[in-house]
């Protein structure tokens, strides 16, 4: 799990058409619903990357696989070395 940054975390959740639904302090929380399922993710706001256990959770509070996940955008997807998904938003 390479790491990453708040910016970063946000960028690949909107890619995947996460919503902003509301902050708790420092925290964020983004929701999508989708045919499987609602799925909410809590990203903290700092300046430092996350670690390696919270970004893990993050995957997993998304739905989305570690490469779904990491590929949502072009910088992401450099980190693993991949290409990135390209999301196309249906709105």
């Amino acid at each position: 799990y390479p790491p990453l940054t708040f910016d970063e975390v946000k960028g690949i959740l909107e890619a995947h058409g996460f919503v902003h639904i509301g902050t708790k302090g420092s925290h964020y929380q983004y929701r999508r619903v989708c045919e499987d399922g609602s799925y909410r993710v809590t990203i903290p706001k700092h300046n430092k990357e996350f670690s390696h256990g919270m970004i893990k959770l993050m995957i997993t509070e998304s739905g989305l696989s570690y490469e779904e996940f990491y590929c949502a955008t072009k910088a992401t997807a450099k980190k693993i070395n991949a290409k990135p998904i390209i999301i196309i938003d249906e709105a």
